[in-house]
């Protein structure tokens, strides 16, 4: 089992999860993370680290929202070479955007 990151992650992209993770799993988007299911070990470090509660364990992940487990995986291979284990500056806007609902179509799956 994998966890995933899910929908309220979109636009706000706060990166508390990635810095917790002993074994660099997530990976960085323009304005989403992922988390590599090949790298994921399941030791649950980054759930209580999210603040917009984005982020399941794969078998748990929403309804509405298991197409981002296959999201999930997808992304991490395309952003493979960007590993993100440290904090940053969440988005600008992430705190507006945190409750907000269907962002998958704000999704950015490629850097300008």
């Amino acid at each position: 089992m994998a966890y995933v990151v899910t929908e309220p992650c979109v636009n706000c992209k706060y990166t508390n999860c990635a810095a917790v993770c002993p074994v660099d799993a997530f990976r960085e988007g323009p304005n989403f993370l992922t988390i590599d299911p090949l790298e994921c070990i399941d030791c649950d470090a980054c759930v209580s680290e999210c603040p917009v509660e984005a982020i399941y364990p794969d078998d748990e992940v929403p309804e509405e929202w298991e197409h981002y487990i296959e999201l999930n995986e997808r992304l991490a291979e395309k952003w493979d070479d960007r590993v993100i284990n440290e904090t940053k500056d969440a988005l600008p806007d992430a705190d507006d955007w945190a409750e907000k609902e269907n962002k998958l179509e704000f999704l950015q799956e490629d850097w300008d």
